[in-house]
Protein backbone atom coordinates (compact mmCIF):
# COMPACT_ATOMS: atom_id res chain seq x y z
CA UNK A 1 0.00 0.00 0.00
CA UNK A 2 1.32 3.33 -1.03
CA UNK A 3 1.49 6.36 1.45
CA UNK A 4 1.75 9.43 1.37
CA UNK A 5 5.40 11.02 1.57
CA UNK A 6 6.29 14.51 3.07
CA UNK A 7 9.58 16.07 3.35
CA UNK A 8 11.93 15.10 5.63
CA UNK A 9 11.36 16.68 8.84
CA UNK A 10 14.33 19.24 9.03
CA UNK A 11 13.36 20.31 5.33
CA UNK A 12 11.77 24.12 4.68
CA UNK A 13 8.84 22.84 2.73
CA UNK A 14 8.15 20.06 6.14
CA UNK A 15 7.78 23.17 7.96
CA UNK A 16 5.66 25.16 5.53
CA UNK A 17 3.13 22.28 5.13
CA UNK A 18 2.94 21.45 8.98
CA UNK A 19 2.56 25.20 10.00
CA UNK A 20 -0.53 26.00 7.41
CA UNK A 21 -2.07 22.76 8.15
CA UNK A 22 -2.11 23.89 11.96
CA UNK A 23 -3.30 27.02 11.13
CA UNK A 24 -6.26 25.01 8.98
CA UNK A 25 -7.34 23.01 12.31
CA UNK A 26 -7.19 25.85 14.48
CA UNK A 27 -9.65 27.83 12.32
CA UNK A 28 -11.85 24.68 12.14
CA UNK A 29 -11.69 24.23 15.81
CA UNK A 30 -12.59 27.86 16.47
CA UNK A 31 -15.40 27.49 14.45
CA UNK A 32 -16.62 24.29 16.56
CA UNK A 33 -16.00 26.09 19.63
CA UNK A 34 -17.86 29.54 17.79
CA UNK A 35 -20.68 27.33 17.17
CA UNK A 36 -21.23 26.52 21.32
CA UNK A 37 -21.64 30.41 22.61
CA UNK A 38 -24.77 31.59 23.55
CA UNK A 39 -26.09 33.84 20.49
CA UNK A 40 -25.81 37.14 22.23
CA UNK A 41 -22.14 36.54 23.12
CA UNK A 42 -21.19 35.41 19.41
CA UNK A 43 -20.18 38.88 17.74
CA UNK A 44 -17.88 39.35 20.46
CA UNK A 45 -15.84 36.06 20.81
CA UNK A 46 -15.88 36.11 17.22
CA UNK A 47 -13.85 39.10 17.78
CA UNK A 48 -11.51 37.76 20.29
CA UNK A 49 -11.03 34.54 18.26
CA UNK A 50 -10.19 36.77 15.53
CA UNK A 51 -7.55 38.47 17.80
CA UNK A 52 -6.60 34.82 18.87
CA UNK A 53 -5.79 33.44 15.69
CA UNK A 54 -3.56 36.68 14.74
CA UNK A 55 -1.75 35.72 17.89
CA UNK A 56 -1.35 32.07 16.71
CA UNK A 57 -0.46 33.22 13.14
CA UNK A 58 2.21 35.25 14.24
CA UNK A 59 3.43 32.31 16.92
CA UNK A 60 3.60 29.61 13.89
CA UNK A 61 5.78 32.35 11.75
CA UNK A 62 8.41 33.86 13.92
CA UNK A 63 11.43 31.38 14.17
CA UNK A 64 13.87 31.71 17.08
CA UNK A 65 14.09 34.21 19.87
CA UNK A 66 12.23 37.62 18.92
CA UNK A 67 15.78 38.96 20.07
CA UNK A 68 19.22 38.41 18.73
CA UNK A 69 21.30 39.22 22.06
CA UNK A 70 24.33 40.31 20.10
CA UNK A 71 22.12 43.08 18.39
CA UNK A 72 20.76 45.12 21.67
CA UNK A 73 22.12 48.43 21.33
CA UNK A 74 22.99 50.69 23.97
CA UNK A 75 20.27 53.41 24.76
CA UNK A 76 20.62 56.66 23.33
CA UNK A 77 21.59 59.41 25.61
CA UNK A 78 17.84 61.17 24.88
CA UNK A 79 15.46 57.81 25.46
CA UNK A 80 15.61 58.63 29.51
CA UNK A 81 13.82 61.78 30.26
CA UNK A 82 14.39 62.76 33.91
CA UNK A 83 11.89 63.39 35.79
CA UNK A 84 13.17 66.33 37.55
CA UNK A 85 13.74 68.36 34.50
CA UNK A 86 9.67 68.57 33.65
CA UNK A 87 8.01 71.87 34.65
CA UNK A 88 5.00 72.22 37.11
CA UNK A 89 1.58 73.45 34.83
CA UNK A 90 0.34 76.19 36.06
CA UNK A 91 -2.66 76.02 39.00
CA UNK A 92 -5.64 77.74 36.26
CA UNK A 93 -4.36 74.81 33.73
CA UNK A 94 -4.95 71.95 35.84
CA UNK A 95 -8.76 71.40 35.61
CA UNK A 96 -8.33 71.67 32.00
CA UNK A 97 -6.01 69.00 31.66
CA UNK A 98 -7.43 66.84 33.76
CA UNK A 99 -10.34 67.00 31.31
CA UNK A 100 -8.42 65.23 28.89
CA UNK A 101 -7.20 62.21 30.82
CA UNK A 102 -8.64 58.93 31.47
CA UNK A 103 -6.94 56.41 34.61
CA UNK A 104 -6.88 52.84 33.52
CA UNK A 105 -6.08 50.07 36.16
CA UNK A 106 -4.97 46.67 35.39
CA UNK A 107 -7.32 44.35 37.02
CA UNK A 108 -7.34 40.96 35.50
CA UNK A 109 -5.02 39.45 38.34
CA UNK A 110 -6.30 37.03 41.11
CA UNK A 111 -4.64 37.03 44.56
CA UNK A 112 -3.23 33.94 44.82
CA UNK A 113 0.11 34.94 44.57
CA UNK A 114 -0.16 36.51 47.59
CA UNK A 115 -2.20 33.68 49.55
CA UNK A 116 -5.97 35.07 48.40
CA UNK A 117 -8.87 34.04 46.80
CA UNK A 118 -10.38 36.08 44.35
CA UNK A 119 -9.06 39.55 42.36
CA UNK A 120 -6.13 41.02 43.74
CA UNK A 121 -7.66 44.25 43.45
CA UNK A 122 -10.14 43.20 46.41
CA UNK A 123 -7.06 42.31 48.98
CA UNK A 124 -7.53 44.43 51.96
CA UNK A 125 -3.74 45.93 52.55
CA UNK A 126 -4.12 49.15 54.79
CA UNK A 127 -6.86 49.89 57.46
CA UNK A 128 -9.03 47.42 56.07
CA UNK A 129 -9.24 49.45 52.14
CA UNK A 130 -8.42 46.55 49.47
CA UNK A 131 -6.74 48.05 46.80
CA UNK A 132 -9.39 49.14 44.59
CA UNK A 133 -10.77 51.41 47.66
CA UNK A 134 -8.01 53.21 47.71
CA UNK A 135 -7.60 53.69 44.02
CA UNK A 136 -11.11 55.26 43.66
CA UNK A 137 -10.30 56.76 46.84
CA UNK A 138 -7.69 58.55 45.04
CA UNK A 139 -9.10 59.28 42.19
CA UNK A 140 -11.75 60.76 44.18
CA UNK A 141 -9.82 63.21 45.55
CA UNK A 142 -8.17 64.23 42.16
CA UNK A 143 -11.92 65.17 41.34
CA UNK A 144 -12.85 66.61 44.02
CA UNK A 145 -9.67 68.61 44.86
CA UNK A 146 -9.69 70.40 41.18
CA UNK A 147 -13.34 70.21 40.25
CA UNK A 148 -13.36 67.55 37.41
CA UNK A 149 -13.90 64.54 36.58
CA UNK A 150 -11.33 61.85 35.75
CA UNK A 151 -12.78 58.19 34.76
CA UNK A 152 -11.79 55.31 36.47
CA UNK A 153 -11.50 52.13 33.57
CA UNK A 154 -11.04 48.64 35.09
CA UNK A 155 -9.33 46.01 32.97
CA UNK A 156 -10.72 42.88 34.51
CA UNK A 157 -10.73 39.24 33.16
CA UNK A 158 -13.30 36.28 33.05
CA UNK A 159 -11.23 35.62 36.30
CA UNK A 160 -12.02 38.91 38.18
CA UNK A 161 -14.73 40.35 36.34
CA UNK A 162 -17.83 38.84 38.26
CA UNK A 163 -16.32 39.55 41.87
CA UNK A 164 -15.26 42.84 40.93
CA UNK A 165 -19.15 44.12 39.48
CA UNK A 166 -20.38 43.55 42.92
CA UNK A 167 -17.72 45.22 44.51
CA UNK A 168 -17.99 48.62 42.28
CA UNK A 169 -21.70 49.06 43.08
CA UNK A 170 -20.68 50.37 46.91
CA UNK A 171 -18.72 53.09 44.84
CA UNK A 172 -21.79 54.44 43.52
CA UNK A 173 -22.31 57.18 45.77
CA UNK A 174 -18.66 58.90 45.23
CA UNK A 175 -17.53 61.36 42.59
CA UNK A 176 -15.78 58.87 40.43
CA UNK A 177 -16.93 58.03 37.41
CA UNK A 178 -16.03 53.78 37.06
CA UNK A 179 -16.21 51.84 33.62
CA UNK A 180 -15.29 48.22 32.98
CA UNK A 181 -14.38 46.33 30.45
CA UNK A 182 -13.07 42.74 29.80
CA UNK A 183 -9.97 41.74 27.99
CA UNK A 184 -10.40 38.30 25.87
CA UNK A 185 -10.68 35.07 26.86
CA UNK A 186 -8.62 32.99 24.90
CA UNK A 187 -8.11 28.89 24.63
CA UNK A 188 -5.28 27.38 25.89
CA UNK A 189 -3.45 25.19 23.14
CA UNK A 190 -1.88 21.28 23.94
CA UNK A 191 1.39 21.56 23.77
CA UNK A 192 1.86 18.76 21.55
CA UNK A 193 -1.01 19.62 18.75
CA UNK A 194 -0.94 23.07 19.01
CA UNK A 195 -4.41 22.70 19.26
CA UNK A 196 -7.36 24.36 21.66
CA UNK A 197 -7.99 21.62 24.41
CA UNK A 198 -11.12 23.39 25.11
CA UNK A 199 -14.58 21.65 23.96
CA UNK A 200 -16.98 24.56 24.24
CA UNK A 201 -17.08 28.15 24.85
CA UNK A 202 -18.91 27.68 28.10
CA UNK A 203 -15.22 28.79 30.38
CA UNK A 204 -16.88 28.14 33.83
CA UNK A 205 -17.69 24.75 32.93
CA UNK A 206 -13.43 24.13 32.20
CA UNK A 207 -11.80 27.11 33.55
CA UNK A 208 -8.80 25.64 33.41
CA UNK A 209 -9.12 25.30 29.18
CA UNK A 210 -9.17 29.14 29.01
CA UNK A 211 -6.56 31.62 29.86
CA UNK A 212 -6.64 35.94 29.85
CA UNK A 213 -3.50 36.69 27.37
CA UNK A 214 -1.72 38.93 29.65
CA UNK A 215 -2.20 43.18 29.72
CA UNK A 216 -0.73 43.68 25.97
CA UNK A 217 -4.54 42.62 24.94
CA UNK A 218 -5.56 46.14 26.45
CA UNK A 219 -5.34 48.12 23.28
CA UNK A 220 -7.92 45.71 21.39
CA UNK A 221 -10.15 44.93 24.18
CA UNK A 222 -10.58 48.75 24.85
CA UNK A 223 -11.20 48.95 21.28
CA UNK A 224 -13.99 46.65 20.67
CA UNK A 225 -16.02 47.78 24.05
CA UNK A 226 -16.72 51.03 22.40
CA UNK A 227 -15.03 53.07 25.02
CA UNK A 228 -12.13 54.41 23.56
CA UNK A 229 -14.82 55.97 21.02
CA UNK A 230 -16.75 57.12 23.89
CA UNK A 231 -13.65 58.76 25.31
CA UNK A 232 -12.56 60.38 22.14
CA UNK A 233 -15.54 61.36 21.26
CA UNK A 234 -15.70 63.23 25.11
CA UNK A 235 -12.24 64.95 23.89
CA UNK A 236 -10.24 62.68 25.81
CA UNK A 237 -6.39 62.40 25.01
CA UNK A 238 -4.48 60.22 27.24
CA UNK A 239 -4.66 57.39 29.65
CA UNK A 240 -2.55 56.57 32.29
CA UNK A 241 -2.14 53.13 32.52
CA UNK A 242 -0.85 50.85 35.52
CA UNK A 243 -1.41 47.42 37.77
CA UNK A 244 -4.23 47.88 40.30
CA UNK A 245 -1.88 46.64 42.95
CA UNK A 246 0.38 50.09 42.22
CA UNK A 247 -0.73 52.57 44.53
CA UNK A 248 2.30 55.09 44.32
CA UNK A 249 0.97 55.10 40.78
CA UNK A 250 -0.97 58.22 40.82
CA UNK A 251 -1.82 60.83 38.53
CA UNK A 252 1.16 62.92 38.06
CA UNK A 253 0.39 66.75 36.74
CA UNK A 254 3.94 67.68 35.72
CA UNK A 255 4.09 64.08 33.14
CA UNK A 256 0.38 65.37 32.36
CA UNK A 257 1.62 68.79 31.50
CA UNK A 258 4.55 67.08 29.82
CA UNK A 259 2.14 65.45 27.24
CA UNK A 260 -0.10 68.43 26.84
CA UNK A 261 1.99 71.07 26.55
CA UNK A 262 5.67 69.85 25.38
CA UNK A 263 7.99 72.56 24.56
CA UNK A 264 8.48 71.61 20.85
CA UNK A 265 4.94 71.02 20.15
CA UNK A 266 5.29 67.52 19.42
CA UNK A 267 3.05 65.09 21.96
CA UNK A 268 4.77 61.98 22.77
CA UNK A 269 2.24 58.88 21.77
CA UNK A 270 3.89 56.90 24.28
CA UNK A 271 5.93 57.51 27.55
CA UNK A 272 6.62 54.85 30.12
CA UNK A 273 7.83 55.35 33.67
CA UNK A 274 11.19 53.46 34.82
CA UNK A 275 13.50 53.87 37.45
CA UNK A 276 16.43 52.71 38.42
CA UNK A 277 16.83 49.07 38.89
CA UNK A 278 17.74 47.40 42.25
CA UNK A 279 18.78 43.25 42.79
CA UNK A 280 14.52 42.97 44.73
CA UNK A 281 13.49 44.20 40.57
CA UNK A 282 15.77 41.48 38.47
CA UNK A 283 12.80 39.66 36.95
CA UNK A 284 11.32 42.67 35.64
CA UNK A 285 11.13 44.21 32.50
CA UNK A 286 13.55 46.55 30.99
CA UNK A 287 14.50 48.94 28.27
CA UNK A 288 16.36 47.95 25.98
CA UNK A 289 16.93 49.81 22.03
CA UNK A 290 16.73 48.03 19.49
CA UNK A 291 16.63 47.55 15.94
CA UNK A 292 16.97 51.95 16.15
CA UNK A 293 13.79 52.21 18.24
CA UNK A 294 13.19 51.48 22.50
CA UNK A 295 11.80 48.60 23.07
CA UNK A 296 10.63 46.33 26.17
CA UNK A 297 12.41 43.07 27.02
CA UNK A 298 11.11 40.65 29.24
CA UNK A 299 13.01 38.35 31.43
CA UNK A 300 10.65 35.45 28.99
CA UNK A 301 12.12 36.55 25.88
CA UNK A 302 15.59 36.19 27.27
CA UNK A 303 17.67 33.89 26.20
CA UNK A 304 18.84 31.24 28.62
CA UNK A 305 22.41 31.70 28.49
CA UNK A 306 22.03 35.57 28.64
CA UNK A 307 20.03 35.35 32.16
CA UNK A 308 22.35 36.53 33.96
CA UNK A 309 23.14 39.30 31.85
CA UNK A 310 19.45 40.50 32.19
CA UNK A 311 19.07 40.18 35.82
CA UNK A 312 22.98 42.78 35.80
CA UNK A 313 22.38 46.00 37.41
CA UNK A 314 24.67 47.38 36.00
CA UNK A 315 24.48 45.60 31.94
CA UNK A 316 20.32 46.87 32.43
CA UNK A 317 20.18 49.85 34.63
CA UNK A 318 16.29 50.87 33.97
CA UNK A 319 13.13 48.90 35.62
CA UNK A 320 9.93 49.49 33.81
CA UNK A 321 7.36 50.17 36.56
CA UNK A 322 4.06 49.04 34.23
CA UNK A 323 3.04 52.69 34.51
CA UNK A 324 2.26 54.52 30.91
CA UNK A 325 1.09 57.36 29.56
CA UNK A 326 -0.92 56.68 25.89
CA UNK A 327 -2.12 59.05 23.78
CA UNK A 328 -5.90 57.66 22.73
CA UNK A 329 -6.07 58.80 19.06
CA UNK A 330 -2.92 56.80 18.55
CA UNK A 331 -4.30 53.65 19.87
CA UNK A 332 -6.94 54.29 18.11
CA UNK A 333 -4.74 54.56 14.55
CA UNK A 334 -2.62 51.61 15.15
CA UNK A 335 -5.77 49.37 15.59
CA UNK A 336 -7.67 50.25 12.70
CA UNK A 337 -4.06 50.24 10.66
CA UNK A 338 -3.52 46.43 12.04
CA UNK A 339 0.03 48.07 13.45
CA UNK A 340 0.08 47.27 16.27
CA UNK A 341 3.00 44.40 16.91
CA UNK A 342 3.98 43.10 20.42
CA UNK A 343 6.52 39.89 21.10
CA UNK A 344 5.11 37.20 22.34
CA UNK A 345 5.60 35.64 25.10
CA UNK A 346 4.92 32.06 25.59
CA UNK A 347 3.97 30.70 28.82
CA UNK A 348 4.07 26.79 29.14
CA UNK A 349 1.99 25.38 31.57
CA UNK A 350 1.09 22.17 33.20
CA UNK A 351 -3.25 21.49 33.71
CA UNK A 352 -4.38 19.60 36.65
CA UNK A 353 -5.00 16.57 34.93
CA UNK A 354 -1.02 16.85 33.81
CA UNK A 355 -1.53 18.00 30.42
CA UNK A 356 1.12 20.37 28.69
CA UNK A 357 0.31 23.26 27.64
CA UNK A 358 1.12 26.95 25.92
CA UNK A 359 -0.73 29.92 26.39
CA UNK A 360 0.33 33.06 24.37
CA UNK A 361 0.65 36.53 26.23
CA UNK A 362 2.01 39.73 25.46
CA UNK A 363 2.60 42.80 27.79
CA UNK A 364 1.20 46.38 27.72
CA UNK A 365 4.69 48.02 27.61
CA UNK A 366 5.82 45.58 24.74
CA UNK A 367 3.73 47.84 22.46
CA UNK A 368 5.91 50.91 22.90
CA UNK A 369 8.08 50.20 19.20
CA UNK A 370 4.56 50.58 17.37
CA UNK A 371 4.14 54.30 18.84
CA UNK A 372 6.23 56.64 15.98
CA UNK A 373 5.24 58.88 13.21
CA UNK A 374 7.20 61.98 14.42
CA UNK A 375 6.17 61.67 17.48
CA UNK A 376 8.06 59.55 18.81
CA UNK A 377 8.16 57.50 22.31
CA UNK A 378 10.37 57.25 25.36
CA UNK A 379 10.73 57.05 28.65
CA UNK A 380 10.74 58.99 32.43
CA UNK A 381 13.21 58.33 35.09
CA UNK A 382 11.15 58.50 38.01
Amino acid sequence: MLRHQRAPSGSREFKELTKKDAQIQLAQELDKLHATTPEEKKWQKQKEFDGFQRLYQRFLQEEGPSVEWESIEKLPENAVKNYSTLSQPAAEQVQSMLSKLVVVKLNGGLGTSMGCQGPKSVIAVRSDLTFLDLTVQQIEHLNKTYRTNVPLVLMNSFNTDEDTQKVIRKYKGLQVDIHTFNQSCYPRINRESLLPVAKNCNVESDIEAWYPPGHGDFYESLYNSGLLKKFLDEGREYCFISNIDNLGATVDLNILNLLLNPEDNKSPEFVMEVTDKTRADVKGGTLIQYEGKLRLLEIAQVPKEHVDDFKSVKTFKFFNTNNLWVKLDAIDRVIKKGDLNMEIIVNNKTLNNGLNVIQLETAVGAAMKTFEGGLGEFCLKI
